[in-house]
């Protein structure tokens, strides 16, 4: 898979990609991630990527030109990429748009700043957008690293098993159940017994019935978009009584 990042400010990106399973999998070859820095598009002496707004008001807007020239310089590459700019008017980024986005050979993630880019480049030049919440950020960098790192992990190899990925919260549609390790005893609280009991029937019925309880207190709106099996309703309806009696 290739990862193509559009910026005006490439050390903000470099650092992370060293790191974590993402520098692994740069490392292993797995994927190819290639950082353009959108000033050396512009053609003028200064690099100027940005200008006043038509019409007037407050702040600038990135100009056309040198983002539509890097996003050529991109889409000349075959496989030819999808085009993704990182925009607070974009879809919401969750599992399933990370799964949809995995899928693809070649993406190109544009990051935007100041007060935004040139309609023209949103309606010509860009194929969707994505947004990570619904706040404010300097710039699409932070966001474009999130959607990497999100993608990147269900890349075929990268983390080395299906399991971790199958077992992530929200990759179900519901929110992961609780993790304990070593010591057994900490601080006094003690690690369920069903997780030192070695049945493991039981202990996948155990994280199923947290996972759905954990959904039900923290996210009832996961539950809202998924259908639970009438064993799930079981488990559910079992441990809200136990917590009531808790």
């Amino acid at each position: 898979m290739i990862i193509d990042i559009l910026t005006i400010f490439p050390d903000m990106v470099a650092g992370p990609l060293r790191e974590s399973i993402v520098g692994k999998a740069i490392d292993r070859r797995l994927v190819e991630v290639r950082v353009f820095n959108i000033r050396e598009f512009a053609t003028d002496s200064h690099r100027t990527t940005d200008d006043r707004p038509f019409g007037g008001g407050s702040g600038m807007v990135m100009k056309p030109e040198p983002l539509a020239a890097a996003i050529r310089c991109v889409r000349a590459r075959t496989p030819p990429p999808v085009v993704v700019l990182l925009s607070p008017q974009g879809r919401v980024f969750n599992q399933e748009l990370a799964w949809e986005l995995s899928r693809q050979q070649h993406l190109c993630l544009v990051c935007g700043r100041y007060e935004g880019i040139d309609e023209r480049i949103r309606h010509y030049h860009v194929d969707d957008e994505i947004s990570i919440g619904d706040y404010v950020l300097t710039g699409g960098e932070l966001p474009a690293l999130v959607v990497l790192d999100a993608v990147v992990r269900l890349v075929s190899g990268v983390l080395g098993s299906s399991q971790s990925v199958e077992e992530d919260s929200f990759a179900s549609g519901l929110l992961e159940y609780p993790h304990y390790t070593r010591p057994e005893i900490f601080e006094g609280h003690r690690t369920p017994e069903v997780l030192l009991s070695g049945n493991h029937g039981a202990i996948r019925r155990w994280r199923r019935q947290q996972s759905l309880l954990r959904t039900w207190q923290r996210r009832r709106d996961l539950l809202e978009q998924i259908e639970l099996s009438s064993e799930d309703r079981e488990l559910l309806t079992e441990a809200i009584q136990e917590e009531a009696e808790n």
